[in-house]
């Protein structure tokens, strides 16, 4: 049972705007409804300006979340697009090695960045949800799909086991004060639909958003990205990725089809689909290029035998279950379900 939480802000300061304080309380009270304890890291509320300017910030609150004792579960805030300026902070003299205990890390988007950190260093972490994102829905409550996986890894500190929503939601484009206790629109949805290959496969999942990705290599958005990545070997190797099962998300850009193209050639090149067990492609955000990200995923992979796996509930599409990377995996389209050791 997780009974005290830090939230940090690792990537954009959001949670420390006065346009977000209403999100903030909403989300603080649904936690003091689940009995734990929540504690905002120093720096993590000291808004966008702040934490853009000063990533060493956002990097000390992870390595004290992480040697606090006390601190059961690591909730990051929301994502963002400048995680990576914390490399130097984590990696220059091993802080983040030295530093990580056995603990919950949990966050999507950006986050990725600070996933494969992690995995770097050896600690299994959690994909698909965040505070703001999902704690703080602006709703009567958290999105029922949502809140059951959230409040199991309260409960049980993992997931068992991943099952398909029955609905998904419209994207929100307001989230004034105005909002407050509006539902999204929700329309049906149709369950992990298999693109290719075999209906079953097993591995560890991971992986992220594949925009996070294409920054690995392309450095359109910031041009030192790309190298500070290759300095501390951020991205897994194609050994690191053998056997394993590459889980991919789109994020609210909604990326046009031939940069979807460009990215996966980029992992295609890295020798990342040669290496794996099979793909998991989340749901995009109100299912924008849905057909064209899965012709583009056959035409790039050119490998019939690979299992992919669509319209996944995870990522920045809502709702949102949780992910577990670094357990074993088993995926089952038959039975509609994704089961962990």
């Amino acid at each position: 049972m997780i009974k005290n939480i830090a939230i940090v802000s690792l990537s954009r300061g959001v949670a420390g705007e006065a346009f977000a304080q209403h999100e903030v309380e909403i989300g603080l009270n649904r936690l003091a409804g689940y009995g734990v304890n929540v504690q905002f890291m120093p720096n993590a509320l000291r808004g966008i300006d702040y934490l853009t300017t000063h990533p060493e910030a956002r990097a000390a609150d992870l390595l004290q979340a992480f040697r606090d004792p006390g601190i059961d579960m690591i909730l990051c805030a929301i994502g963002g697009d400048d995680t990576y300026r914390l490399l130097p902070y984590l990696f220059d003299h091993d802080e983040l090695r030295r530093a990580v205990t056995d603990k919950i890390f949990l966050g999507f988007s950006d986050t990725t960045v600070n996933h494969m950190m992690l995995h770097k260093v050896g600690l299994p972490t959690f994909y698909g949800q965040a505070f703001l994102p999902d704690v703080c829905e602006l709703g009567p409550a958290m999105l029922p799909y949502t809140e059951r996986y959230f409040a199991e890894l309260l409960r049980t500190g993992t997931i068992r086991e991943v099952t398909p929503s029955d609905v998904w939601y419209e994207s929100r484009t307001d989230f004034s004060p105005s909002q407050i206790g509006i539902a999204p629109a929700a329309h049906p949805d149709d369950g992990f639909q298999l693109l290719q290959g075999s209906p079953t496969f097993s591995g560890e999942i991971l992986g992220g958003c594949i925009d996070t990705f294409y920054d690995f290599f392309d450095g359109t958005r910031y041009a030192d990205m790309p190298q500070l990545c290759r300095k501390y070997d951020l991205f897994p190797t194609a050994e690191d990725w053998k056997g394993k099962i590459l889980l991919l998300e789109t994020s609210e850009e909604q990326m046009p089809p031939e940069k979807y193209h460009a990215a996966l050639t980029h992992l295609k090149n890295v020798g990342v689909f040669r290496a794996v067990s099979g793909v998991l492609i989340g749901k995009p955000m109100d299912r924008q290029y849905e057909d064209e990200y899965k012709q583009i995923l056959v035409e790039v992979i050119n490998d019939p035998k690979l299992s992919i796996v669509c319209n996944l509930n995870i990522g920045h599409a809502a709702p949102r279950c949780i992910l577990p990377f670094g357990v074993q995996a088993c995926v089952d389209i038959d039975a509609q379900k994704i089961t962990f050791a």
